[in-house]
């Protein structure tokens, strides 16, 4: 019998035992409670988040004043440049009149010449005339007059040749004092226009060298001038460095805003996570106690069989001593009869199906066509739906930076050539372009509009990316490139090809 208690008390306790890992095999089978909630994430206070949103208000002040610092330079850039072009076209103009002057100076220098070999010639004649009338009056003065007339008289071969030789003699004595007079006033006169023509050359020779002067002063104010639009430039760099410096840290600080209110709401979700594990356990830990209770109760209800059992046998054979043990057997076979815990079906995950395609697509094929000719150099007049093309003569600025030699895009032939890649097909011409498609307000463009600037979109145009930002080529000497938006001079209307 003591043998049986024992086998009993060890019966009961191995079923008591049963019944405690039926328990913490519904504890530890229970979703949710096999995989627990991570411990919790960093929580910034309302003092972390307030700091960082006023490091973001301070940014972005300070990249206000940069981008007003950049305008005010572009404006005095615009101005310089204006200047240079003044001080070029005076350097043209001191050119004309240096080559004018010396040109006058080099005329004035053959009237001279040519005066001064008039004035030589007269002289000359003078003195011809000077040594004729001296051997006539040497003649006369040892001759005599008569003597002249006889010697007239006897060569001549008749009266009429007489007569002749007499008239002759008697007007070359009556002129030659004439000639003389004639040729010396005619040498005076020419000595007034030699004087007058050395006179003229001083004026033009003082001309040339004011003009020569005034050439290099010219070029003298063009060289400062640009020096002054290098300087420019060369500040603006240095405020566009310090803006993209700026924004950099205004970027920085909205991303610790951003990372911090993340956390923030991370540390929320956790908390409504950990709640949720909190009451599983507990409703988990109330069932567990409940299936003790139930076990506990079903092991004394079996208990109190067995002892009725026993009292009913203790009065009969040996055989029915048999029989009880075999009846305890099945009683145990009974008490231990298997019980079966329902399986849970699993769920299987609701399927899910990807948005409907909309203008997006079309609109990024666009953008990403023009951004694969970032770098390709500006020609003006280049650009078709294949890609750049050679530029073309405008007669002027187009022309001086060599356009028509360079294979390119204009500002138009690349809103060509990206708006190609899904079929749009654009005329050439801004002003054409404007429109070619809905205009919608510029302050409402959206990521793929066309903007615009000049009277009736007739000056510019590029293709809006967002964030303030547009693809664009912009000028000869320059390439497609990403620039920010200029507000200054844009149309009313942006045009959206792409809805």
């Amino acid at each position: 019998m003591g043998h049986r208690s024992f086998s009993r008390g060890r019966t009961r306790t191995a079923r008591l035992l049963i019944g405690l890992g039926i328990v913490g095999a519904l504890i530890t089978s229970t979703p949710g409670l096999a995989a627990a909630v991570p411990p919790p994430p960093p929580n910034p206070s309302d003092n972390d988040i307030a700091q960082a949103q006023t490091q973001v208000s301070a940014g972005l002040g300070q990249v206000s004043e940069l981008i007003n610092q950049v305008a005010s330079a572009d404006q005095q850039l615009a101005q310089l440049d204006n200047e240079v072009a003044i001080k070029r076209e005076d350097v043209n103009r001191a050119l004309v009149d240096l080559q004018n002057a010396r040109s006058a100076a080099d005329l004035a220098a053959g009237v001279v010449g040519a005066s001064q070999q008039a004035l030589r010639d007269a002289g000359a004649q003078i003195e011809l005339a000077q040594k004729d009338f001296d051997k006539y009056a040497r003649s006369s003065y040892t001759q005599g007059t008569n003597v002249s007339s006889i010697s007239t008289y006897l060569g001549a071969q008749g009266p009429g040749d007489v007569l002749d030789r007499a008239q002759v003699l008697k007007l070359l004595a009556t002129s030659q004092n004439v000639v003389l007079e004639g040729l010396q006033r005619a040498r005076t006169a020419q000595a007034n226009k030699d004087s007058a023509a050395r006179e003229a050359k001083q004026q033009a020779d003082v001309a040339a060298d004011q003009a020569a002067s005034k050439r290099s002063l010219a070029e003298q104010a063009i060289a400062i001038a640009r020096s002054a639009l290098q300087d420019q430039a060369a500040k603006k760099a240095q405020i566009e460095s310090n803006r993209a410096a700026a924004q950099a840290q205004l970027d920085a600080a909205r991303g610790n805003v951003a990372g911090l209110q993340g956390q923030r709401e991370a540390y929320a979700t956790w908390e409504d996570q950990k709640r949720a594990e909190d009451a599983q356990k507990a409703a988990i830990a109330a069932a567990a106690r409940e299936a003790a209770t139930q076990a506990a109760a079903r092991v004394a209800a079996n208990e109190a069989a067995r002892q009725r059992a026993a009292e009913l046998a203790a009065g009969q054979r040996a055989h029915t001593t048999i029989e009880e043990d075999s009846e305890d057997e099945d009683s145990d076979s009974s008490a231990d009869g298997g019980t079966t815990t329902p399986k849970s079906t699993p769920k299987s995950k609701p399927s899910t199906s990807g948005e409907d395609l909309t203008g997006s697509e079309a609109i990024e094929t666009v953008i990403d066509r023009g951004l694969s000719q970032i770098g390709v150099e500006y020609a003006w007049g280049g650009g078709d739906e294949n890609g750049p093309t050679l530029g073309i003569r405008d007669g002027g600025v187009a022309d001086s930076y060599g356009d028509f030699n360079k294979v390119g895009f204009d500002c138009s032939g690349l809103m060509i050539y990206a708006f190609a890649g899904i079929g749009i097909s654009l005329p050439h011409y801004t002003g054409y372009q404007y429109t070619a498609g809905e205009q919608v307000p510029s302050e409402e463009m959206q990521r793929g509009d066309m903007i615009f600037w000049g009277p009736n979109a007739s000056q510019h145009v590029a293709l809006y990316l967002g964030d303030d930002q547009m693809l664009e080529a912009p000028e000869s000497g320059d390439v497609v490139k990403i620039s920010p938006v200029r507000w200054d001079g844009m149309t009313p209307y942006a045009v959206r090809m792409v809805s």
